[in-house]
Parts: C-alpha cells; sequence; structure tokens
C-alpha cells in the first residue's frame, strides 16, 4: 500500500466517523463531553478547599480559581433549562462552609472510630475514606442542584483513587466513616443516617430492577438500602434492596447477605461453622 493509499483509507475512515448518527456515542457528544483530566484537577482543588485551607487570604485565592474552573467546566455540559451556570456556581458556593462543618465531623469521627489514628492531620492526609467521602459530598451538591456527567465523574476519581465507590446520588448523614474502605459499594439512592461506621467491601446495594410494561428498565425509584443512625456494618456484609432498612443502633456482622429490614437495636451474624485445626 502506497503512501497515496493510506491517505484516502484516512480520509474515507475520518468522514465516515464523523458523520452524523443516532448511536450511543453520537448522543453522548450531543450531551457533553468535559474533558476528564480538567474533572479530576477540579476536583483536587475543591478537596484542598474544603479539608486543607485556613488563611482568609488563601480561601479568597483559592476561591476564585475554584469558581472560575466550575464555570469552565460547566460549559462543557448540556445544563438543564432551569439552571444556569451561575445558579449552579452560586449553589456550590452557598454550600461550602456547611461542607467544612460536616466533613470536620468526617474526621472527627474517623479519629474516634479507629485507635491507630495519630492525628486529625494524618486522617486527612491519609485516610481514603475522608477522601472519597468529601468528593462524594462535594460531588452530591453539584447532583442535586441538577448538574450532569461531573458529579459522577467526580466520584469515579475517588473510586479509582481509594477502591471505595459512591454514587454521588447517595444521601449520607453527619460523622461517617469507612474503616479502610477497599471495595465499599454505596448506590445512587442509599440513604445513611448520622454516625454509621462501615468497614471494607460493604456493598449498600439494589435488590433488582423493576421493569415497564414493555421490559424496558424503570429509573429514579429507589433501589438501594436506608440505614438510620448508629448503625455499624462490618466487613464484606452485603445490604440490598429499596425496601431494606437497618433500624437505628444495629450492628451488621461480616459476610451478612441481607434482603430484609432489621429493628433497631438489632445483631445480625452468620452462624460459624465448625473448624477442626491438627
Amino acid at each position: 500500500m502506497t503512501g497515496s493509499d493510506i491517505d484516502k483509507v484516512i480520509e474515507t475512515t475520518a468522514r465516515a466517523l464523523s458523520r452524523t448518527s443516532s448511536d450511543s456515542i453520537a448522543q453522548a457528544g450531543e450531551q457533553g463531553f468535559p474533558e476528564t483530566a480538567d474533572v479530576v484537577v477540579w476536583t483536587e482543588q475543591a478537596l484542598d478547599l474544603v479539608l486543607k485551607t485556613q488563611e482568609k487570604t488563601e480561601i479568597r485565592s483559592r476561591l476564585e480559581s475554584v469558581t472560575d474552573g466550575l464555570q469552565h467546566l460547566l460549559r462543557t455540559v448540556s445544563l438543564p433549562e432551569t439552571l444556569s451556570r451561575e445558579k449552579a456556581t452560586q449553589v456550590f458556593l452557598e454550600s461550602l462552609v456547611e461542607l467544612r462543618s460536616i466533613v470536620a465531623e468526617d474526621v472527627e469521627a474517623a479519629y474516634n472510630g479507629d485507635p491507630a489514628a495519630k492525628s486529625f492531620a494524618e486522617i486527612i492526609l491519609s485516610y481514603p475514606s475522608i477522601k472519597a467521602v468529601t468528593i462524594q459530598r462535594v460531588a452530591h451538591v453539584l447532583y442535586d442542584a441538577g448538574v450532569p456527567l461531573l458529579p459522577r465523574i467526580m466520584t469515579e476519581h475517588a473510586h479509582q483513587a481509594t477502591g471505595i465507590d459512591i454514587h454521588p446520588g447517595a444521601r449520607i448523614g453527619r460523622s461517617f466513616f469507612i474503616d479502610h474502605g477497599t471495595g465499599v459499594v454505596i448506590g445512587e439512592t442509599t440513604d445513611i443516617g448520622d454516625r454509621v461506621k462501615l468497614y471494607q467491601g460493604v456493598t449498600l446495594g439494589a435488590l433488582s430492577f423493576d421493569l415497564d410494561k414493555d421490559g424496558n428498565m424503570i429509573r429514579g425509584v429507589k433501589r438501594h438500602p436506608t440505614i438510620e443512625d448508629d448503625v455499624t456494618i462490618y466487613a464484606e456484609a452485603t445490604i440490598l434492596g429499596g425496601q431494606t432498612v437497618i433500624g437505628k443502633g444495629s450492628v451488621i456482622g461480616g459476610n451478612v447477605w441481607l434482603t430484609d429490614s432489621v429493628t433497631a437495636g438489632s445483631k445480625v451474624i452468620v452462624e460459624p461453622t465448625f473448624k477442626r485445626i491438627r
């Protein structure tokens, strides 16, 4: 094949790939295609703003930078008609004071819940749950405001960095701590109360998906469990279903599989099997 032939193939392929079509990739492009790297940079800036910045002059400078970055990202997605870039930015900025307060309580919960913790600084800088949960809390503000795409990219960045997968739609109460964290999955419609503690490998997931008369998945319904206040869920426990409620103060043991609700103060464990040691 000559250089001229290759040029013809390139031209033909480029023309075919650039044709207007209605497939899923073409539709995705119409909805907006932000650069993932830009979203990651902004996410880390917002994370630093919430977790690390203290001096007023530095805070103001970072606020201006984060605001400009968010405005840029909002231009790359297709916002609902009822949501302007200015409104979305305002919602984010107005949430920061409360976010700082909530995240500070998460840090305290980690310190109080882990005897290996030596300081708040150690928790902020090295605990994967603080990074993952803080990013989710920031993403949830944008998600609730109606911003598409960006919140999901943010929490997927946290997932890749920490091994903790929390959908931006999940509603999480105060003083939340995930010890260790690897493999935790928290679905979109999960509700978590205050002072809840999870261990590695916990799944708060969907049991099944409702279908309409044509067999299509029904979206926008509650599919994931509700975890009430003061619940502890140990490693590798799986709790599924939108109607499943774990009552206040319950303890769910490791490796438990639950698809039914339990009342307040319950203790759920897997019956131990006999092991012979020789």
